[in-house]
């Protein structure tokens, strides 16, 4: 698998994909959105309250850009001024954040519907996580990474 460097506002939650496990487990969108919706309500209340100016997305795949390699494959996505970096400019008719979640490489990545829930949980904590300015070497120590 390759990963690349997100540049500035941008921060993948990558992994590996797993197809010499087996088929890879498949739930249909909208039980996929349900999913992360679940996730989402099991970030602790002070935290949701403390979310600004953030939209969730359910993105089927993430399409590399210009001088990616093809073969990048991330599991989520935040881009964004995290809450660390804002000043009084920022939220005067500020675009919101997006967190995108990328459906169908954490489909392959998993093998049962337990697994791709708790996959989906750790890709929108990392995410939120990076909304509120945690780098990836913060989330790997805290077991987010």
């Amino acid at each position: 698998m390759t990963t690349r460097h997100p540049g500035p506002g941008r921060s993948p939650a990558s992994a590996p994909c797993r197809y010499d496990r087996g088929v890879p487990f498949e739930i249909t969108r909208q039980e996929f959105e349900e999913a992360v919706d679940d996730a989402i309500d099991r970030i602790p209340d002070d935290l949701a309250q403390a979310m600004d100016n953030v939209a969730i997305f359910v993105v089927e795949e993430y399409e590399p850009g210009p001088g990616e390699p093809p073969d990048t494959e991330l599991l989520g996505l935040y881009e964004g001024t995290p809450l660390t970096e804002r000043d009084g400019w920022w939220e005067a008719g500020s675009l919101p954040d997006r967190i995108s979640i990328f459906r169908q490489p954490l489909m392959r990545l998993c093998e049962s519907r337990e697994e791709l829930v708790e996959e989906i949980l750790v890709t929108v904590v990392h995410e939120i996580a990076h909304h509120f300015g945690i780098d990836d070497a913060r989330l790997h120590e805290l077991g987010w990474g």
